[in-house]
């Protein structure tokens, strides 16, 4: 167990009585989880370009400018 693991235990059996509430609060907000981060992002593939090559010509595809007048 990490040192501030063992100082939080230490801080949390000295608290007074009253403050427990709001610190039991805080402790649950914290742990909720994040989110899970989708992967691949749901815009990922969501374009079609007809072209296949995008990967072996994309030097011609950054001098085309992606095809921006």
């Amino acid at each position: 167990m990490s040192a501030e693991r063992d100082e939080l235990k230490r801080l949390v059996d000295e608290l007074p009585d009253e403050r427990v509430p709001a610190v039991l609060a805080e402790a649950r907000r914290q742990r909720q989880t994040q989110p899970a981060v989708e992967w691949p992002p749901s815009w990922f593939a969501s374009f079609a370009s007809g072209r296949t090559d995008l990967g072996r010509n994309h030097d011609d595809l950054l001098a085309d400018g992606f095809g921006r007048p």
